[in-house]
């Protein structure tokens, strides 16, 4: 139900404007796997700003568990790592082995291998159980599926999510109006699919049409281009979002710290 919903978006809903992604995943393995060992000095840079205001507004507290998808060469994984510190876990999901190798070899020698698990695997698809964790990391992550599979990602999302998660996604945004640098970097994605497999998407109308409680976006400056941040809850059981909503607007304000059993 949640995919089809998502699927019937209208004028003006989540997929309004969205350029196709055509490369395989094959090409996209290859491509990552390619670049892996110097993603961290040209990409990174790059999405850095966006990055942090993402965990910025996801606020991960001790003792937590943290999912990361396509953590890449584990720049976010370091600072989600120790933030749930000794007594919480972080698991990192990459579609990308040589990205994996990347972000293990960085949290040995950060000495926090020991606060991660690393997987290889597709986000549509993640190897983990229900409800699961307690937040959920994803930065220019989103937009690099094509657009009939942004609800399946979204979904199992909600899936590995326990009622009253938290979910941050950072990603390329598409907010109207759309500038000459994003109709640019769109025809230049639709020119070279494989290189510029990403394109601006709306995060926000995404999460929220996926049944997450919008609770705070921030748009984010990103060179010419524009990216947004957008944390939200997954509901509870019972379907109330409010609730949620209002607890971790609170727990934002007063940067509440709380220690989960392990």
């Amino acid at each position: 139900m949640l995919a089809s919903r998502m699927a019937g978006a209208g004028p003006g809903g989540w997929a309004q404007g969205l350029r196709r992604v055509t490369r395989s995943r094959t090409q996209a393995r290859h491509v990552y796997d390619r670049t892996s060992r110097w993603h961290r000095f040209v990409e990174e840079p790059f999405e850095r700003r966006a990055r942090t205001d993402g965990l910025d507004l996801l606020r991960v507290r001790p003792g937590e568990r943290v999912l990361e998808l396509g953590c890449g060469a584990g720049g976010a994984l370091i600072a989600l790592a120790a933030a749930v510190g000794p007594a919480g876990r972080v698991v990192g999901l990459d579609l990308s082995p040589g990205m994996i190798s990347e972000a293990a070899a960085r949290l040995r020698r950060a000495g926090l291998a020991d606060r991660a698990v690393l997987l290889v695997g597709d986000a549509t698809s993640i190897p983990w159980p229900d409800v699961s964790f307690d937040a959920l990391f994803m930065a220019f992550t989103l937009e690099l599926f094509d657009t009939p599979e942004i609800p399946l990602v979204l979904a199992e999302c909600r899936r590995v999510l326990r009622p009253g998660g938290r979910i941050a996604v950072v990603s390329l945004s598409r907010e109207t109006p759309v500038g000459w640098p994003t109709r640019l970097y769109e025809r230049l994605h639709d020119r070279f699919p494989a290189a510029l497999d990403c394109r601006p998407i709306h995060p926000r109308l995404a999460v929220e049409a996926a049944g997450f409680a919008q609770a705070e976006s921030r748009a984010i400056p990103l060179w010419s281009l524009r990216a947004e941040a957008v944390v939200a809850v997954r509901p509870s059981e019972s379907g109330s979002t409010v609730g949620d909503a209002s607890a971790l607007l609170a727990g934002l304000e007063a940067g509440r710290r709380r220690v989960d059993a392990p």
